[in-house]
């Protein structure tokens, strides 16, 4: 302890020590101390010196401190100590000493190098860089070290994981790659720093933050897992807490985080849209009446949250990602809100720039966002839609430069694949739908275009070049328009106007957006084209301009002009005889040299500026001269450069040929629609008889169904006839004990004959009950018949008439068992006359046979009455008999017609199976054909040979048909 009273109390006697011995007797204390005090002292002196003696400290304690770290894992504060200090020799950036009463030294003499240190010049922080980077490459050498430094993260002590935090930062900041390499391969390495975010201590949880950063740098798997340990949740949370777009510094490290983990990368974006997170994303938008006095970082957390949207439906992202974003963040409302912004009054002006660049992203492509984006309104009196307020700024000259390029990004986006919205604005233009009491797009847009501001000329140039892009319909009715001159003078199209101001002689950057403007309007319009060659004026000012030997920017012009002029010669429809195809190419040849033109045709596309403009939709640029080209227009030149250059070149034969071929080509191409329109008519065929057989089957369950119906009421039938079965032989037996009865006992005669009567007719009553149910019976068996008839003819199965077969069968049986009731009602009607006339012979007194013989010949004729219902109950029964088996033929009929349904249906589903199948066989012998051909056709021209017209062909074959027809007669002859 001597030592450090020495060093640390006050000044020792003699000379004092340099500050690398001082720094070497420290490490000595450190490497051979026993006692942890003492170690820890030596510690806390080295995190002193390290500000200081960096190079010193670095080079001598490094491996002593490690080893404190691996060694005295039980005291936190020398752990602490020994991460302060591997902090302050990694770390690169200038900062403050922290005044800590602890910490307190008396400082060193200062070796030569370190004296009169002032802030350093830009060599000096290239040393200090350099000196990071060599520690930090010292440091994980061995990857075992950062694995350490991982575990120690996991010490809740706020001397540990403060200290290992910002030393790990550190790390990453000199040498990400290698140690994001080494974190990702350490178990649950990316694990404990997400646990960062948790920690109730918010400077440990904001420097947990600027880990994460430098974590995720450039690292699509340390982002996808990052993600999938539910950093999103967290961090959104984390900007809520603090107060979304009002929060602090806090806010916009998360957002620089969010950005870190969903830019170009497909996976994380997918994951964040299918989370929901979009609709956690609206809020922050949610701007008041009241937008004056933003604070800066305020505007810098705005911007940055702007920037994630825009990451989300960035035109770089796949287009099913970029759409499925898009149409989430219309449903939730965030569309919405950002016009609402967009619309706002006292928004900064680089908030409003950016506002419009993520509305036309958000917008770019997607029909739904782009008519909702065409129906907003300025809040103005009277309203305005806000595109044509916003094109109001960008033909303003007083408007900042980057708004109107924003602007113009917006409107291009606007009209990105949306050929509703090219015709709406087209139709401002038109004479038809010109509103002299409004301000319209299209009037911005000529007024932009004749304007004195060569910026706003290129600018309305591009504009409604993108009106046209890709819309045969609208380059038609924009040649419909008519643009009023000086008092007196008839008005010209706006086609003329264009080309009488670029003979004019304008700015550079006015000229070529005019001929961006032209070329997209001619190209691929064979009516434009003629339109453009009809004034006898255009041609000879294109050649005279592509002839000229002028400057680079000059030549520019003269590049666009040889493609404009090319344009002419490629969608030529020879419609006018000056200027046909081959009349165009040879003054080219004459004037300017299929060589010279060629070579002033490709400078386009070597411009430094082409490239720059090629490589992303929305224009930026560093400065308003250097705005000459669009992205859609640069797509434009690489689609017709080439097609172009080999026009001119190719002489008349040439295209005689490509135009033979072409017609060769179209003849198969209408062969192939007719075989497609054939497939089509089949399929709409088969789908017809699949709708056929679906709506049979229909009908056949119907008729099964009502079949179930049908034989639960016979069965409900066969009940009935069971319970009047039992209650006739209840009465039979009633009958028989009564007449037992009267014969034993004498002078009852009357009663007896009484009940006789009451049972005679109770029998009638039964007797009519029967017939009425026979009745019901053959009406049931009519209706069965005739359903079975039905079912025959709607297809139905051969096993639900065999049902129905059986079920006739069995009332077969009932009505056999019905006949077999009347013999039993016949023979108690005899024995009832038997028992009669037991009773009038036996048991009568003389006084009164009279009167017994007329009840008997009474009781006789109700018999006889009974006996001749039988007689045609009999007689129904024969009749139910024959109708049974008529109803026997028709199943029998209906059995068969249903085999026969059956068959045919068959049989018309292998047609069908064989159908397509020729079908198919017939489209691959159809592709082989035509691949055939064409490559013997390409083999042939290559070869130089001259290909034969499919006509000429089919004459051949007809005369070889014929000929061969000939020898056959004569053979046969």
């Amino acid at each position: 302890m001597n030592f450090f009273r020495g060093v640390m109390g006050g000044q020792a006697a003699g000379p004092q020590p340099s500050g690398a011995e001082t720094i070497q007797k420290l490490c000595d204390r450190v490497a051979s101390s026993t006692l942890l005090e003492d170690r820890r002292d030596a510690v806390r002196a080295l995190k002193s010196l390290s500000k200081k003696y960096r190079m010193e400290v670095g080079t001598q304690a490094m491996d002593h401190l490690i080893n404190i770290l691996q060694t005295d894992r039980s005291d936190s504060e020398i752990l602490g100590y020994a991460l302060d200090t591997l902090y302050n020799i990694i770390c690169n950036d200038e900062e403050e000493e922290q005044d800590e009463s602890e910490d307190a030294v008396t400082p060193l003499p200062v070796s030569g190098k370190h004296k009169n240190v002032s802030v350093p010049d830009e060599n000096a922080q290239k040393q200090a860089d350099d000196m990071g980077a060599h520690f930090t490459d010292k440091f994980i050498q061995d990857p075992e070290h950062v694995t350490l430094l991982l575990t120690l993260l996991e010490e809740f002590d706020f001397h540990v994981r403060w200290p290992g935090v910002k030393l790990l930062t550190a790390l990453l900041k000199n040498q990400g790659p290698q140690v994001q390499g080494i974190i990702l391969v350490s178990p649950m390495g990316v694990s404990r720093l997400m646990d960062l975010l948790a920690d109730s201590r918010e400077v440990i949880r904001n420097d947990g933050l600027l880990l994460l950063q430098q974590l995720t740098k450039g690292n699509a798997a340390i982002q996808k897992i990052v993600a999938f340990e539910n950093a999103f949740e967290r961090l959104l949370d984390i900007i809520t807490e603090e107060g979304s777009s009002d929060g602090g510094i806090v806010v916009e490290d998360c957002l620089l985080l969010l950005l870190n983990l969903l830019k170009n990368n497909s996976s994380n974006q997918n994951f964040f849209k299918e989370g929901s997170y979009i609709q956690r994303m609206k809020p922050w938008f949610e701007v008041g009446d009241d937008n004056s006095g933003w604070s800066a970082q305020k505007v810098t957390n705005l911007h940055l949250m702007l920037q994630l949207v825009r990451v989300m439906v960035s035109p770089v992202n796949s287009p099913g990602a970029t759409a499925s974003c898009q149409k989430s963040m219309y449903l939730c409302g965030l569309l919405q809100q950002l016009c609402t912004i967009l619309m706002a009054t006292g928004v900064p002006a680089d908030i409003l720039t950016e506002t419009i660049n993520t509305v036309s992203e958000v917008i770019r492509g997607s029909q739904v966002n782009q008519d909702y984006f065409a129906s907003v309104n300025a809040p103005s009196n009277p309203p305005r839609p806000a595109i044509v307020v916003l094109l109001m700024s960008m033909v303003n000259e007083r408007q900042p430069f980057v708004l109107r390029c924003a602007v113009l990004y917006c409107f291009q986006c606007f009209l990105y694949k949306n050929q509703k919205g090219q015709g709406e604005i087209v139709a401002t233009l038109l004479p038809s739908t010109i509103d002299a009491n409004s301000i319209s797009a299209g009037q911005l847009l000529c007024g932009g275009l004749f304007s004195a501001d060569s910026l706003s000329n290129w600018c309305a140039a591009v504009a409604l070049a993108h009106a046209l892009q890709d819309n045969l319909t609208q380059k038609e009715q924009l040649l419909r328009v008519q643009l009023a001159t000086s008092m007196g003078n008839p008005p010209v199209s706006l086609l003329q106007q264009c080309t009488n101001i670029l003979s004019q002689g304008s700015k550079v950057q006015t000229r070529v957006g005019l001929l961006m403007l032209l070329c997209t309007w001619i190209s691929n319009c064979p009516i434009a084209v003629t339109h453009f060659l009809h004034n006898q004026e255009n041609v000879p000012f294109l050649t005279a301009q592509i002839s000229e030997n002028l400057g680079e920017d000059e030549r520019l012009v003269q590049g666009l002009c040889a493609l404009l002029l090319g344009i002419c010669i490629y969608y030529n429809d020879n419609s006018l005889e000056n200027y046909t195809k081959e009349k165009l190419k040879q003054l080219i040849e004459k004037r300017i040299g299929k060589e010279n033109f060629v070579e002033k045709l490709v400078f386009v596309a070597k411009h430094e500026l082409y490239s720059r403009a090629a490589q992303k939709p929305q224009p930026v640029f560093p400065s308003p001269e250097q705005m000459l080209f669009d992205h859609e227009f640069t797509k434009l030149v690489k689609e017709l450069e080439g097609v172009i250059t080999k026009a001119v070149h190719k002489s008349s034969e040439e295209e005689k040929k490509e135009e033979e071929v072409k017609k060769t080509l179209e003849q198969h191409d209408n062969i192939v629609t007719q075989y497609k329109e054939l497939i089509r008519e089949q399929d709409a065929q088969i789908q017809e008889l699949k709708e056929k057989v679906s709506s049979m089957s229909s009908q056949n369950e119907q008729l099964q169904t009502t079949v179930t119906q049908q034989l639960s009421q016979i069965q409900q039938h066969k009940d009935q006839y069971n319970i009047l079965k039992l209650k006739l032989g209840k009465d039979n037996q009633s009958q028989s004990n009564s007449q037992g009865d009267g014969s034993q006992v004498n002078g009852l005669q009357t009663e007896e004959l009484t009940q006789l009567r009451e049972e005679v007719d109770q029998l009638r009553k039964q007797h009519t009950l029967l017939q009425t149910q026979l009745g019901d019976k053959d009406a049931l068996i009519n209706t069965l018949s005739s359903e079975a008839a039905q079912t025959a003819e709607g297809s139905a199965g051969a096993s639900d008439n065999t049902e129905l077969l059986k079920e006739l069968e069995a009332l077969r049986s009932q009505v056999q068992s019905q006949s077999a009731e009347i013999n039993q009602l016949k023979t108690e009607r005899q024995e009832l006359l038997r028992r009669a006339e037991a009773a009038s012979s036996d048991t009568v007194p003389s006084s009164d046979s009279s009167l017994d013989a007329a009840k008997m010949a009474e009781l006789e004729s109700r018999l006889a009455a009974q006996t001749a219902e039988t007689e045609k109950l009999k007689e129904e029964t024969k009749r139910l008999s024959e109708s049974r088996a008529g109803l026997e033929q028709q199943l029998a009929s209906a059995t068969s017609t249903v085999a026969i349904l059956q068959t045919e249906k068959a049989k018309l589903q292998t047609e069908v199976q064989e159908s397509k199948k020729e079908q198919d066989d017939l489209l691959m012998l159809l592709a082989d054909q035509d691949q055939k051909i064409h490559s013997l056709k390409q083999r042939l021209k290559n070869l130089g040979e001259t290909v034969e017209d499919e006509d000429d062909l089919d004459a051949k074959d007809q005369t070889d048909d014929d000929e061969e027809e000939e020898e056959e007669e004569e053979d046969e002859d």
